[in-house]
């Protein structure tokens, strides 16, 4: 039908717009640049800053848990950052120690603390001098611990001045953000007995996250890609019907350009990295609270859609009349009574999340809507040959690379990173993501892999298994089996880096594209194919109607 081929032009136009901004594979952290701070003997301590909600992957990390008991009782527990001053703090819970918890008079700890204080971990205000005076003070005043409370909701690094000499600072130094400051001191004023308990577990070098999202990155494109062959294939086998019968309406276009399939071609490639470019430039700009919802709107509508195109084809197979049998809707044109049955479910499902987004279970049901929508998408937008796959692809590597390296030049950040992470939004990011939590992380959070760093190779990767169905190649014979193999090894690699690198932000592209590329154009190039695959993306055909007329033509009469 027409209104379909329409509905999903639209839906790829506005999966587009969803997908522009998808960040690579973080661990959702805000890891700041270490060594651009001065260390010398005293202060030297490693450490990174952490947000709720966000994943950490360095590995001598100096975040810290603050665990309250009050009157003797548990109570909350607050997350904290390490200075680069002081002792190191334990990692282990069962060897850190309740200590008493005292509010310093005065507040700032600039001058000797008038309280009597006997080996307690006092808590000051920051400012109106430096950190390590502050330390050094209540050190002398024989404090065992200082939590600094930060005059803002975000934490920020304690680092020593480059001119600072003393710097014998033998006690950990904390600092922790305005709200937790506030409760702690309500917890002091209205109860007798606060203690407090410091340490700073340390983080596992895998968590069974990546794990999970590798699997959950290749099996949606494993999926995606037999249900795109499966449709080519029943197209060209329509196709080959009608020219053995010799019919005088043979189409003269490729499988690809029915059933609301769209094929990309070189100009629409380049374009859509442009376009990507600006739009997440957009939104590094206009980040905002508002604006998130706006992608949340988005992203319900895509995964609506996606989730809705899945089930329909899924359920068909079972409910063949009511999918083949159609009912005209205003405004929309005509509906299959199976599409007009699962909708409800679908938008119900999509707006449960959206309400819920922000609790424990919520990404299940992103997951669900992002995987479908992938699956939708690559099932849509066609990649016809190697010329325009390779175009897409080196595009989108140079993307990557610019938007999360080379930002850092002009913007003093990664725009990548801090658009995937939601900055400034009060967010906990963008929705465009599969995510799963680190389960095995005593800091708990996420590790998350953006939607075009499994929908670009995908389409590579699924354009493999058309060519090799419609060449009658077999398995190990044909190019899907390695191209599969290339994407998993590639991102397998991104994780690999991601660890070496301390948890710091990667562009999965950077690894997949030279791996699934080159893989496609070195068998290519050694089964004598690389010029059909580059240029037609399908083997060439003879056409039995075209057969028989010259054979009409050339015999006597």
């Amino acid at each position: 039908m027409a209104s379909e081929k329409i509905c999903s032009i639209l839906l790829f136009s506005a999966v587009i717009l969803l997908l522009q901004d998808a960040p690579s594979v973080l661990a959702g952290d805000i890891v700041h640049d270490d060594d651009s701070t001065p260390k010398k003997p005293g202060c030297a301590n490693q450490f990174v800053l952490v947000l709720e909600a966000c994943v950490v992957m360095e590995h001598h990390n100096h975040i810290v848990k603050v665990q309250t008991w009050v009157n003797g009782v548990e109570d909350a527990e607050f997350v904290g950052v390490g200075a680069r001053f002081g002792r190191a703090i334990v990692s282990k819970e069962k060897n850190a120690k309740h200590t008493r918890l005292i509010l310093s008079d005065p507040r700032d700890c600039c001058s000797p603390p008038k309280n009597k204080i006997v080996g307690d971990v006092i808590m000051v205000d920051r400012g109106n001098c430096t950190f390590t005076r502050k330390a050094n003070t209540a050190q002398n005043a024989n404090a065992s611990a200082i939590l600094i409370i930060n005059n803002q909701k975000e934490l920020y690094k304690m680092v020593c001045d480059p001119d600072e000499t003393d710097l014998n600072i033998h006690i950990p130094a904390v600092m922790l953000p305005l709200d937790a400051g506030a409760r702690l001191e309500k917890m002091l004023t209205s109860t007798s007995s606060v203690s407090v308990q410091l340490y700073s577990p340390r983080r596992p070098p895998v968590d069974i996250a990546e794990v999970f999202l590798w699997m959950m990155a290749v099996l949606t494109i494993l999926c995606a890609s037999y249900w795109s062959a499966w449709t080519a294939r029943e197209a060209a086998i329509e196709q080959d019907k009608l020219l053995k019968d010799a019919s005088d309406e043979i189409p003269n276009t490729k499988y690809a350009s029915v059933s609301g399939v769209v094929n990309m071609n070189v100009k629409a490639a380049v374009l859509f990295v442009v376009f990507a470019s600006c739009f997440l430039f957009m939104l590094y700009k206009l980040m905002s609270s508002w604006f998130i919802d706006v992608l949340v709107v988005l992203f319900c509508i895509g995964g609506i859609e996606g989730l809705q195109t899945c089930l329909v084809a899924l359920l068909s197979r079972w409910f063949k009349h009511a999918g083949e049998a159609y009912i005209k809707v205003p405004f929309l044109g005509s509906i299959s009574y199976l599409t007009l049955a699962v909708s409800p479910f679908c938008t119900t499902f999509a707006v449960l999340w959206a309400v819920y987004r922000n609790n424990s279970f919520a990404w299940i049901c992103q997951d669900i809507l992002g995987i479908a929508l992938i699956i939708t998408v690559l099932q849509i937008v066609h990649v016809p040959n190697l010329k325009v796959g390779t175009v897409l692809l080196g595009c989108a590597f140079i993307y990557d690379i610019f938007w999360v390296f080379v930002s850092k030049k002009f913007f003093k950040e990664s725009v990548m990173i801090v658009v995937a992470r939601g900055d400034r939004s009060g967010e906990d990011g963008i929705p465009m993501l599969l995510k799963f939590p680190r389960i095995f992380d005593p800091w708990g959070g996420y590790s998350i892999i953006g939607f075009g760093d499994i929908l670009l190779p995908g389409m590579l990767v699924a354009f493999s298994l058309r060519y090799d169905w419609l060449a009658n190649k077999s398995l190990r014979g044909g190019y899907f089996l390695w191209a599969m193999f290339a994407y998993g090894f590639g991102l397998l690699v991104t994780y690999v880096a991601l660890n070496l690198m301390d948890g710091h932000g990667q562009p999965a592209l950077l690894y997949i594209v030279p791996f699934t590329l080159g893989t496609l154009m070195t068998l290519g190039k050694k089964r004598g194919d690389l010029k059909g695959l580059w240029r037609n993306g399908e083997p060439q055909k003879h056409c039995p109607h075209l057969r028989l007329q010259n054979s009409e033509e050339l015999s006597p009469e």
